[in-house]
């Protein structure tokens, strides 16, 4: 989700919006300067792609019901709602001699090592404050988790939208630097993204910090704890480097007006969400049949991107999760669905470097975002069929279905990775085809980027929120497993590749000439 920015036409902050203009860099920073800042994604994805991969499974193991675990998750789109535009608002207008990003990045690079503390320890802590272990549920371990849960998706928020925004100081308005910057900063999503599911596949990384198994954690657990070890380790390195590194020229307020810095605080409220839900107003007839288009495709994504692993884990090898005696094989789909989000996390990469290629393959942007949305929709559906023929070939020792089951067979293994694999295409056009167009309509209607993408998160966000609510209650009422939400994600891509196509306009061809950098589309 990306950052907000300000809309320089707005009237009520035109001043403070001027001043920090004429105060931005005026000299595009060297490139190696930029490749260390956009480095700092790789730190940031890493812990994403553990928390995308290992905690739905985790906060199963602490005791809570799977039609609840989704609630847990709430905290990503609100916080992406809420702290990245906030941040990004006042990062804008820091006067701190530090400069305007860095103080932003260093304190959420901070807020992760807590942050991973807690998640990592609330087993042991939980313990050590009274849970009990022979109880299913632990109470106290589910509060510290979920406490250091928010904190971490607020921390990773607070990071993600200075970077960005360090990176476009850097780039100080030249284009290629921009695009440069933008297409590292895109690759070290993709390194930090193989490098946590990679992580977070392997069943052994708690033997490198032997001093994590404990009474109170199990070996899946070690590995979680080790995993965010790794993870706060690669973002404190990065984070620091950077910080060290690059350097930037501090915020002052103008002499002639020493309170214009902190003026737009004089009219209350935050101009940031004025500006953001005002832009609604505006909106022309392309950009809400974008955003719905938008809205139907995470409706369709995000049940997928919470329940993957635990689908793995309990549909194709056949686990449950806690004490019982299938729960070896409960932990060994979800490694083998962390390594099928390390495959699908390659095809993403490679997919996203040929976009543009794609897209005049098959006649424009709008015809390849609804063919990718069928291709999802497909690959979905295939879950059931992959689900039906794991059941069916199941074998357990002595033929005693309570026990631990043997692993599926090669077949249905490389099936249920085949699907992750291919989710990677269709993933990497929904990085990267809604914000583009969402910039070029921005143009066409004479609206400021910035508002138009922050409204386009808002397609992103609420989807979010629904199906964090309502999915783990939906698969409930169909018998517990994943099946009935991913079904329903199947529906919506459908839907959505059927209004790509025929309802969404094609940008005009000299306005997608001139979009900027970060689209894809130049």
């Amino acid at each position: 989700m990306e950052p907000l920015s300000k809309n320089n036409n707005n009237n009520n902050i035109t001043k403070p919006s001027l001043q920090i203009e004429a105060l931005a860099q005026v000299e595009p920073s060297p490139l190696r300067k930029i490749i260390v800042v956009a480095s700092i994604a790789a730190g940031v994805q890493f812990g994403w792609a553990l928390q995308l991969s290992l905690l739905t499974p985790y906060v199963q193991l602490l005791g809570i019901p799977h039609k609840w675990s989704s609630f847990i998750w709430l905290c990503g789109p609100i916080s992406g709602m809420l702290v990245q535009p906030v941040v990004g608002y006042h990062s804008d207008r820091c006067t701190s001699r530090f400069g305007r990003r860095r103080p932003f990045i260093a304190a959420g690079a901070l807020a992760v090592a807590v942050a991973v503390f807690l998640i990592g320890y609330a087993a042991d802590l939980g313990h050590a404050t009274g849970d009990i272990l022979s109880k299913k549920s632990r109470p106290r371990a589910i509060t510290i988790f979920v406490i250091g849960f928010w904190i971490l998706d607020v921390a990773n928020n607070m990071l993600q939208g200075p970077c960005r925004a360090l990176l476009a100081d850097l780039a100080a308005g030249d284009h290629r630097k921009t695009r440069n910057a933008n297409a590292f900063f895109s690759f070290f999503m993709a390194v930090g993204n193989v490098l946590g599911y990679a992580a977070g596949a392997y069943s052994g990384l708690h033997r490198v910090f032997p001093f994590t198994l404990t009474d109170a954690c199990d070996i899946y657990c070690a590995n979680l704890k080790s995993c965010f070890f790794l993870s706060i380790i690669l973002l404190l390195t990065l984070s620091t480097a950077a910080m060290i590194y690059v350097k930037e020229r501090p915020l002052v307020p103008d002499e002639k007006n020493p309170n214009s810095a902190g003026e737009e605080s004089s009219h209350g409220g935050m101009p940031c969400f004025g500006e953001l839900f005002g832009a609604f107003h505006e909106l022309k007839r392309p950009m809400w049949i974008l955003l719905l288009v938008t809205c139907l495709n995470w409706i369709a994504w995000f049940p997928f991107l919470l329940f993957d692993t635990d689908w793995m884990g309990k549909e194709v090898y056949g686990g449950t999760v806690g004490d019982g005696k299938a729960s070896a094989a409960y932990d060994r789909g979800v490694r083998a669905g962390a390594l099928g989000l390390m495959l699908n996390s390659v095809v993403l990469g490679v997919t996203s470097l040929g976009v543009e290629f794609l897209a005049r393959a098959v006649g424009g942007v709008k015809r390849l975002w609804g063919i990718v949305n069928f291709l999802l929709a497909v690959c979905l559906a295939m879950t059931v069929l992959v689900t039906k023929l794991a059941e069916h070939s199941r074998q357990f020792p002595g033929g005693d279905h309570h026990a631990d089951p043997y692993k599926p067979s090669a077949g249905i293994k490389a099936g249920a990775l085949a699907l992750f694999s291919v989710l990677g295409i269709p993933l990497a056009i929904t990085y990267s085809i809604p914000f583009a167009l969402a910039s070029i309509f921005s143009i066409s209607s004479g609206a400021g980027q910035g508002l138009s993408l922050g409204v386009l998160n808002l397609a992103i966000v609420i989807p979010q929120m629904i199906v964090s609510v309502l999915s783990g209650p939906w698969d409930a009422a169909f018998g517990g497993g994943n099946l009935p939400a991913f079904v329903v994600g199947a529906v919506a891509a459908a839907a959505s590749g059927i209004l790509s196509i025929i309802l969404l306009p094609s940008p005009p061809p000299e306005l997608a000439k001139s979009v900027p950098s970060g689209g894809g589309f130049h």
